[in-house]
């Protein structure tokens, strides 16, 4: 109980509460579109994308501002999109090779750069590596104001191209035989991803960011075939896993904020895998169950 008052109280909790909060809203509202069109390691080879574009920022501007910092993560994560894109489309390499190659390729750029940083001997590069993992204690008030802007930007887009993100989710082709630009709907809807991620790395870092992409829209997907309540559902998985796991990790000693987050999404994705009242398994089988029992009666009348 103590914990959840100091949400109102202690201004370091209430900064990582609001800012993992806003974290799982965008991330479950834009995850919904990634799990709907098999793209979970897309969002994981942005997430990787990201950790070069940090350390050239640094090396560039020699800031640890976040907004510089942060920058320098989405354009790394663009170009790591748009390589994937080229690749794709360009070779006979299938997408889940290239999500993979440009997944380790930026990544292993990232931590040599991290390596070299760390080898400079620059007294203000301490802290750069927590980008790996994440820290979300050393989130700042001004940090939680850049994060709820960049996420009402990302939301008000997806509420702007709600029907548009839909229909090439769920049928490309159809909605290239209405006219829809696909292509370039495609590439908003990877710029939102890439702006989700690019909030989240400071909080849970690049390797879990995917998770926070993936879990709360694949247990939003148990309850419901509804797309609009599949988003809120998602959202609303998301910050709950935000402001739990930051509350949990304020209640233990040395207890990492960004796991927590994601072992606590990950029990909500296990509570609706079971119980989902669409896709769970167990009224998956209740309804088998009366579906056998309701054949059998009637062969019986017959």
């Amino acid at each position: 109980m103590q914990a959840f008052f100091d949400l109102f109280t202690d201004y370091t909790l209430r900064n990582v509460a609001l800012g993992t909060a806003i974290l799982g809203v965008v991330s479950g509202v834009l995850g919904c579109f990634a799990v709907l069109r098999r793209q979970g390691l897309f969002g994981d080879a942005l997430a990787h994308a990201t950790l070069p574009g940090v350390c050239l920022a640094f090396l560039v501007f020699g800031s640890r501002e976040p907004a510089v910092l942060l920058g320098g993560a989405a354009v790394t994560a663009v170009l790591g999109a748009l390589l994937i894109l080229a690749v794709t489309n360009g070779t006979r390499i299938k997408q889940d090779a290239a999500l993979g190659i440009v997944l380790s390729v930026f990544f292993g750029i990232g931590t040599v750069l991290l390596t070299f940083i760390a080898g400079s001997g620059n007294a203000s590069q301490s802290g750069i590596d927590r980008f790996i993992f994440g820290q979300a204690a050393t989130i700042v008030q001004d940090d939680v104001v850049l994060m709820a802007v960049l996420g009402a930007v990302a939301l008000v887009l997806v509420a702007l191209c709600f029907k548009e993100f839909k229909l090439v989710s769920f049928d490309p082709a159809f909605a290239a035989s209405l006219g829809y630009p696909v292509g370039r709907v495609n590439v908003l809807l990877t710029a939102l991803i890439v702006v989700s991620i690019v909030i989240g790395i400071q909080t849970v870092g690049v390797i879990l960011m995917a998770a926070m992409l993936i879990t709360p829209a694949a247990a939003a997907r148990q309850w419901t075939d509804r797309l609009s309540v599949m988003v809120v559902v998602s959202a609303l998985f998301g910050a709950a896993s935000g402001i739990v796991g930051a509350t949990v990790s304020a209640t233990g000693s040395g207890l990492p904020t960004g796991p927590i987050i994601v072992l606590v999404a990950t029990g909500f994705f296990l509570l609706s895998l079971v119980f989902g009242a669409r896709h769970g398994l167990l009224w998956g089988r209740l309804r088998s169950a009366r579906n056998q029992r309701t054949a059998l009666q009637g062969g019986d009348a017959a």
